[in-house]
């Protein structure tokens, strides 16, 4: 469970009267190791808005508290293929872009930039075969 985060560095820039045509973010991870009973995952959020119009970058670390056995498994793997484990990564994944998306959205403000924010994919899951629809309430009289 991610119970922490330290922001390490910030930086942006933009260039002026340029419009933004749109923005990729990129999240990478650049350590994870054991600390004192937390597992510590450095990470980079940046944002780059495109044609070369800007970008924000904050390099920070966050900071979870895991069984010692998860804590293990997730060093080894990084230690092994510098990845954390692919059912613990969204829960990395998600931490950053939210730290990202709240930190970054005050830099854009500063800069001139749009918000660093990417909206959550919306999927419709599948109704299970033999399931009987759902009815609307019944209307009040």
């Amino acid at each position: 469970m991610i119970v922490g985060e330290r922001i390490l560095e910030v930086s942006g820039n933009k260039v002026p009267k340029t419009s933004i045509k749109g923005l990729n973010i990129n999240i990478s991870l650049e350590d994870v190791k054991l600390a004192d009973e937390n597992v510590e995952i450095t990470y980079v959020y940046t944002a780059n808005y495109q044609e070369d119009v800007g970008q924000i970058k904050i390099k920070g670390v966050l900071l979870a508290k895991e069984e010692m056995k998860l804590a293990k498994d997730i060093t080894d793997t990084w230690k092994k293929s510098k990845k954390v484990p692919d059912e613990y990564a969204s829960i990395v994944l998600s931490a950053v872009n939210y730290s990202g998306s709240a930190n970054g959205t005050l830099l854009a403000r500063v800069l001139g930039l749009t918000a660093p924010l990417i909206p959550p994919k919306i999927q419709l899951s599948k109704q299970a075969e033999g399931a009987a629809p759902a009815k609307p309430p019944a209307a009040k009289k």
